[in-house]
């Protein structure tokens, strides 16, 4: 029998995590680790930057709730995975980062490539540690996934010293058994404080936040506001979790101007909140006055926040606590309430965007083509920049982690990679990352890696060659705007280079055949599509004129 080396130890620990995918860049300080996941069932998945393995293993962890798993070597590698790691942990998406560091040897001075690893990442985690020797890593292993996975999750990591990752291990030693445990039944006290609180409200609305979407909560949102005649918004990542043609649903919040759904917000007298983060969008825009009452419903506690004063918190399982909280005011005579207004606002303006036949697109012409193209559980992610605005409101969402976007750091760049994630997770499901020309070039190299894994990719390029989010935010508060334009390659000709298939649209009619075209091959197409962001200032424009009128 031959002997257990540590690196195929850390691979048993992974395969007993149920892990299937690694996502990084090998280096010198790993190899054995590296040797050690092609010789298993995990698929290695080489990436042309570490950044962009970080948002593959980020994205994978996001519509599966089991922690994506990133590598890389020490040093710049690690590095280069940090903001994939930041990004994980303020978007509450588990991950495990793994990375080589020098040994023991040399971790005391001043040596080639060394920095202090474990503390850069400590910031951005919600644990971080070094392996100190090979009868550690069963435990740390199953710490690291435990610790990722569990309420609220977030990002891990892990440093490996190069003389761990080449050392013998114990031959006795077996990875720990997947033992997590969930908090579950909401406290009574508290939900009958919650239901005394809604006894007293006139016009109540519920807001469904990521929680909801990370718990399946979305049959008990819509029950628990069919019951109770409640308009529900959502935020950016809560998106899906009530239909959008749900008849109690108005739409969603974050947008940086007033918006139409901000209106019931205008109106009610208690926010019953449910798995709402405070890093999803900043409350003032729905409590300016720090005046309105509410109920907390998630799996932790709120953070403090003057606009955000929580009246009554109900800690536990989202679904279970709704429930609860229906069952509490059973005899509740409900009130009759008119029918949400701003749902109608949101499908007049889709409906114009459809019919808009202008050249460079209309955004909403986009974002209606983009629904068209693609079935209600299939899986867009938004890039941000201009496109992100006009996608988080427009776009109709049906099913929960079905329109991706990054609004806990709001970082450019991650849709392209993170499709392929997503597309690993979600075979059977397409997959569109819709990008801003911005953010195309950040991670375009992963063509190359979507290619040779054979990873069906669709990539949708809103094109208007600069920085059009900066650019209309400057307009908005300067007047003008400097600095934000830039030029673009030939998306047709550099897809080709990397053996994809690009197109350029040519005309508004062009968008949706092209799109379902793609989405229909396993292959991989780049799809360049000229906008119209003239739109930006009208919409803002518009909306300041309508909450004049309301």
């Amino acid at each position: 029998m031959s002997e257990l080396t540590a690196a195929e130890l850390m691979v048993r620990c992974l395969e007993s995590e149920g892990v299937r995918f690694v996502f990084g860049i090998p280096g010198e300080e790993n190899i054995h680790f590296t040797q050690a996941l092609d010789e298993s069932e995990i698929r290695y998945i080489l990436t042309r930057h570490e950044q962009a393995a970080s948002f593959m293993a980020e994205m994978y962890g996001r519509v599966t709730g089991t922690a994506g798993v990133m590598s890389a070597t020490l040093g710049p590698g690690a590095i280069n995975l940090q903001l994939g790691v930041a990004d994980a942990t303020t978007n509450s998406t588990p991950v495990v980062a793994i990375s080589a560091q020098v040994g023991a040897d040399r971790n005391f001075k001043e040596s080639h490539q060394f920095v202090d690893l474990v503390s850069m990442f400590a910031p951005i985690t919600k644990w971080s540690a070094s392996v100190p020797s090979p009868r550690a890593i069963p435990e740390m292993f199953r710490k690291a996934f435990k610790t990722a996975e569990t309420e609220r999750p977030g990002a891990v990591y892990l440093a490996v010293p190069e003389d761990v990752d080449e050392a013998a291990a114990d031959a006795a030693a077996r990875p720990l058994p997947r033992n997590v445990v969930r908090a579950e039944a909401p406290s009574p006290s508290q939900v009958q404080r919650a239901a005394d609180l809604f006894r007293t409200a006139h016009k109540p609305i519920l807001l469904a936040g990521h929680g909801a979407a990370r718990n399946d909560a979305g049959k008990a949102v819509a029950t628990f506001a069919e019951r109770f005649s409640i308009p529900v918004a959502t935020s950016f990542h809560g998106k899906g979790v009530i239909p959008d043609d749900h008849p109690n649903a108005i739409g969603t919040i974050g947008f940086m101007r007033h918006d139409y759904a901000n209106f019931g917000f205008d109106e009610a007298d208690l926010i019953i909140s449910v798995g709402y983060e405070l890093q999803e969008f900043d409350p003032v825009r729905i409590n300016p006055p720090a005046d309105k009452k509410i109920i907390h419903i998630h799996r932790f506690p709120a953070e403090v926040d003057a606009h955000y004063s929580i009246d009554v918190g109900i800690e536990g399982d989202l679904s279970a606590s709704l429930d609860a909280l229906t069952a509490a005011l059973a005899d509740y005579e409900q009130p009759a309430r008119p029918a949400p207004r701003v749902r109608a606002l949101l499908d007049d303006e889709l409906t114009r965007g459809r019919q808009d036949d202008r050249y460079p697109l209309a955004p909403q012409r986009i974002v209606a083509d983009t629904r068209a193209a693609l079935g209600r559980e299939d899986i867009v992610l938004v890039d941000t920049g201009a496109l992100k605005m006009w996608m988080a409101r427009l776009y109709p969402t049906y099913a929960p982690n079905t329109c991706l976007i990054s609004n806990g750091l709001s970082t450019m760049g991650f849709a392209l990679p993170g499709a392929l994630g997503v597309s690993l997770a979600k075979p059977d499901t397409k997959v569109l990352a819709s990008v801003g020309d911005g953010s195309f070039l950040m991670h375009s190299q992963e063509i190359e890696t979507a290619v040779r894994e054979h990873i069906p990719l669709v990539v949708l390029v809103w094109e208007d060659n600069g920085y059009g989010l900066i650019e209309w935010k400057m307009d908005l508060e300067l007047g003008k705007h400097s600095n934000v334009a830039f030029g673009n390659p030939d998306v047709v000709q550099y897809a080709a280079s990397f053996g994809a298939k690009g197109v350029r649209i040519g005309a508004a009619d062009e968008l949706l055949p092209t799109l379902r075209e793609a989405l229909a091959s396993d292959g991989v197409a780049i799809i360049a599509c000229p906008v119209d962001y003239s739109e930006n200032l009208r919409l803002t424009t518009r909306l300041g004129e309508l909450d004049a009128v309301l």
